[in-house]
């Protein structure tokens, strides 16, 4: 009796509605633990993968900071490297596209796209975004080809609008104060106003969203205007009022990284776009600095853009002439190049004609720093001015050789790579060094004629002329060789303007030594063993080229070879500077043969000439009718003064 209410007592228990609903209640609170343990082991996988994410992206910021190192190769007046494309609307659009007008949203977004974490944000300064630091920086460039000042302001008006577009913009006018300037600063003031009209009838200026200031420098840096402009009229006249200063010195990259330092309360705290437009001529006196103002630019997303001139190709220095603001004509020493880092243009004389029509030649991009610094920010370099050249070439075929833009420390390791570009540079700075030092490659005309009266006459003036040759021989033989060193990495060279650098110089290096060599050759032979005239009364010997090479086998060889080159050149990059060069040295024949002549002596050698010394006049007495000798005094020389 006493077992069987024991069991209905369980019974009871166990079906107690209270009872089930506590059983019920405990179930679900050690289920929601378990799953509260589960959730939070997963987010802490989530939370290490965003961190893993976050430290990596930190890691190529602080590698983008140590790659500004000093270059390994000597920059030198014609420094310069080269890669595949030009132009925004080329290889440079993929860093148009993802160009962002909120960094840090942008980083944002893009990170939750690849990677499906979100990025805390850790700080309220404005940082690149992801793709920003991911991706390569277009080795192309960016530069355009817009059609004067005038098309350069329009094409910056878009450039302008689209900004707007995303968010308010300042933008800050940098102008050289240099008098070469001045003609251009007065072409941009009369544009801005159509600029500011064009944005008005857009709508994108409306509500004060656009902002401009203005600065200018020189050897310093001057911000003109105390406080951002809203009225472009006032703009307007700011730049009218600016005065030209004749310092030679424009310290180009130190006043971008002033304004972007003095405005950059407008790009963290008004959370506006800044837009750096720098109005030059000139590559800039100060490259040194170039470095920090791209690190500073790309830092806060400010983008800097350049009105200016082409850069001469291979050269840093030209002779420009421009009228001052007084009236007067000058010519003026402009260092507007050279249009790459470092010297690839291995820049040699030419024997038997002359290029100075290549020397104002335009390299198609603007000067390697501007263009450098338009390219890492994302900006544009305009130009402006293709120079005076008479040799122009389409922009769309010098895309595919535009120089290299990438970081000197990338750069440098590129070129160490390969035997063939560290042979060219090597080449290029020895001949600046030889240039500057003793003149003897600027391949200066040779002389052709000889007297030949007898044959001493005819050895001492043989001898007279070969000296300056040989040494040139001599130069010329180490420049063949050390190309010749790096032949072997030569089919391991992707980029277009290496090839056609490369195989330029070693193809006129080889013409010219043929060249020397068999000049000096044929002058040896001819002192050992004169030659008999032909034809009588005939008293000269002069040589002239000749297709047919007669300096020997070993010579023989080098001159196929010069020709196998500077055909490669002609063949492979037709339309381009270097086309253009190995045309000319090709049209020069290698060989040399003698011809003679009759040269008439000058009347001053003629018999019977007037013996120098003081003359002598009679002169009567007019009273005894004597006449006396009597010394002519020297007349004063005329000079005009």
């Amino acid at each position: 009796m006493s077992t069987n209410a024991s069991h209905v007592d369980v019974f009871e228990r166990k079906t107690d509605p209270r009872r089930i609903r506590q059983t019920l209640i405990l179930g679900c609170l050690i289920s929601f633990g378990l799953h509260f343990v589960l959730l939070a082991g997963l987010s802490l996988v989530r939370f290490a993968e965003k961190l893993e994410v976050f430290t990596s992206i930190s890691s190529l910021i602080d590698e983008e900071a140590d790659e500004t190192i000093q270059p390994k190769f000597e920059a030198t007046p014609t420094e310069q490297v080269g890669n595949e494309s030009d132009s925004r609307f080329s290889a440079s659009q993929e860093a148009s596209s993802v160009l962002t007008r909120d960094p840090q949203n942008q980083l944002e977004k893009s990170i939750e796209t690849t990677v499906e974490v979100a990025v805390p944000v850790t700080e309220e300064l404005p940082q690149p975004s992801r793709s920003d630091l991911l991706s390569p920086v277009a080795t192309s460039g960016s530069t355009e080809h817009a059609g004067g000042v005038e098309g350069a302001i329009d094409r910056l008006a878009w450039e302008i609008a689209n900004s707007l577009r995303e968010k308010k913009t300042l933008v800050v006018w940098l102008f050289d104060v240099s008098p070469s300037l001045s003609a251009r600063r007065e072409q941009i003031a009369t544009r801005v106003e159509n600029v500011y009209n064009q944005l008005n009838q857009l709508n994108v200026s409306a509500d004060k969203a656009l902002k401009s200031a203005v600065a200018v420098y020189g050897p310093t840096c001057t911000i003109v205007t105390d406080k951002p402009l809203d009225d472009a009229e006032e703009l307007v006249q700011v730049v009218r009022k600016i005065k030209s200063e004749s310092s030679g010195e424009e310290n180009t990259f130190s006043a971008v990284l002033k304004v972007a330092k003095a405005f950059l309360p407008q790009r963290t705290e008004a959370r506006r776009d800044v837009m750096i437009i720098v109005v030059t001529d000139e590559e800039g006196s100060d490259p040194d600095n170039l470095e920090q103002a791209i690190t500073f630019c790309k830092k806060y997303g400010m983008r800097c853009y350049c009105v200016g001139d082409s850069a001469p190709f291979g050269r840093k220095n030209v002779e420009v002439p421009f009228q001052m603001e007084d009236g007067e004509r000058v010519i003026g020493v402009m260092q507007k190049g050279p249009e790459s880092r470092y010297a690839e243009l291995l820049r040699l004389g030419y024997w038997g004609t002359n290029g100075h029509d290549f020397e104002d030649m335009s390299s198609g991009f603007g000067p390697y720093g501007l263009t450098r610094l338009c390219t890492e920010t994302n900006g544009l370099y305009f130009v402006a001015d293709a120079g005076r050249g008479r040799h122009s070439f389409d922009p769309a075929v010098m895309r595919n050789y535009a120089p290299d833009y990438r970081s000197i420390a990338v750069l440098d390791r590129d070129i160490q790579a390969n035997r063939s570009k560290a042979a060219l540079l090597e080449c290029c700075l020895e001949v600046e060094r030889e240039a500057q030092n003793r003149k003897v490659l600027s391949i200066s005309m040779p002389r052709l004629d000889f007297r030949a009266d007898n044959d001493t006459i005819l050895r001492q003036e043989l001898t007279e002329a070969q000296k300056p040759i040989a040494d040139l021989d001599a130069s010329l033989d180490y420049l063949m060789k050390r190309l010749e060193q790096g032949e072997k990495d030569r089919s391991k060279i992707k980029e277009a303007r290496w090839k056609a650098s490369y195989d330029l110089a070693l193809g006129r290096t080889l013409a010219l030594r043929v060249r020397a060599f068999g000049y000096n050759s044929m002058l040896a032979e001819m002192k050992a063993n004169p030659k008999r005239f032909e034809t009588s009364g005939n008293n000269h010997w002069r040589l002239v080229p000749a297709e047919e090479v007669t300096s020997g086998g070993a010579v023989k060889k080098l001159a196929l070879k010069a020709s196998e080159y500077l055909g490669h050149v002609m063949a492979d990059h037709p339309g381009t500077p270097w086309a253009l060069l190995a045309e000319r040295e090709k049209a020069v024949p290698m060989g040399w043969q003698w011809q003679e002549s009759r040269v008439e002596p000058p009347p001053t050698m003629a018999a019977g000439r007037q013996k120098s010394g003081p003359k002598f006049i009679d002169v009567e007495d007019p009273k005894t009718k004597v006449k006396t000798k009597k010394q002519v005094p020297d007349q004063p020389q005329r000079r005009d003064i």
